[in-house]
């Protein structure tokens, strides 16, 4: 069975008629178990009820949000997931502003996208802009992703290799 995923659009002004970038995300990761698509105010509150509820229900494998991850004054969910987090994966961040900076250019260091685990689940954080939505699904997660659930579940042995 493929990976449980919840995506999540983090904005203050954006519906599910509007939201452009939560449709990227839904359409990129296609070949996973899609749960729901939620919008959620940029409030360390809410995003930090919402990873609650998802653990507290066994809801999903991934949570994948979009939005709220630059420098200006209302992105707060960099802060709030990373108070979350028992594991960072600072790969992925790194690697995302590597493979922005050939679209971006020196824009890309102001991300701060990010993942980590909150028990057996896997959290990315990655801007709300429609590309960078397609680069992270399809570059970073979407190839990493069943892996990823399975060593947390303890289902992966690695090969020696010689």
């Amino acid at each position: 069975m493929p990976p449980r995923v919840i995506t999540v659009t983090v904005s203050d002004t954006r519906t599910h008629a509007d939201d452009v970038s939560g449709r990227a995300l839904i359409e990129e990761l296609h070949a996973f178990q899609r749960m729901r698509h939620v919008i959620v105010r940029d409030e360390p509150d809410r995003i930090t009820e919402l990873i609650r509820d998802v653990m507290a229900n066994d809801e999903a494998d991934a949570v994948v949000f979009s939005g709220g991850t630059g420098i200006a004054p209302r992105d707060q969910t960099f802060e709030a997931l990373e108070a979350l987090f028992d594991k960072r994966i600072d790969g992925f961040g790194e690697t995302f502003r590597r493979l922005s900076w050939k679209e971006i250019g020196p824009r890309a260091i102001l991300s701060r996208a990010t993942a980590g685990t909150i028990g057996t689940r896997l959290v990315f954080s990655v801007p709300g802009s429609e590309r960078a939505v397609r680069l992270a699904a399809r570059e970073l997660i979407a190839p990493l992703l069943v892996h990823a659930v399975d060593l947390l579940h303890g289902r992966t042995a690695h090969k020696v290799q010689p």
